[in-house]
């Protein structure tokens, strides 16, 4: 893995990131990887709310909004836009 990963989580708005790693399990992960959110995939951070949680991504051309719990075990290497 690369050392540039990340958690979704922390990405600033704007970040492009290609995932590389899903540590969620179980109803939630199979979800998740039915929403695009599969490692080789690229998400971008949309926005976020005033208190940082949830946090809006665009994945496969469809925004979604995960809460901070869960986008801190989504993992990726920024590929665009600002730098964490």
């Amino acid at each position: 893995m690369s050392l540039s990963a990340i958690p979704l989580s922390e990405a600033k708005i704007g970040t492009e990131l290609r995932l590389n790693r899903i540590d969620v399990q179980g109803v939630l992960r199979r979800r998740l990887l039915d929403l695009g959110f599969v490692p080789g995939n690229v998400v971008t951070v949309l926005q976020k709310s005033p208190l940082g949680d949830p946090i809006a991504f665009r994945v496969n051309n469809t925004t979604i909004a995960l809460r901070k719990e869960e986008s801190s075990l989504i993992y990726g290497e920024t590929i665009g836009g600002e730098h964490p």
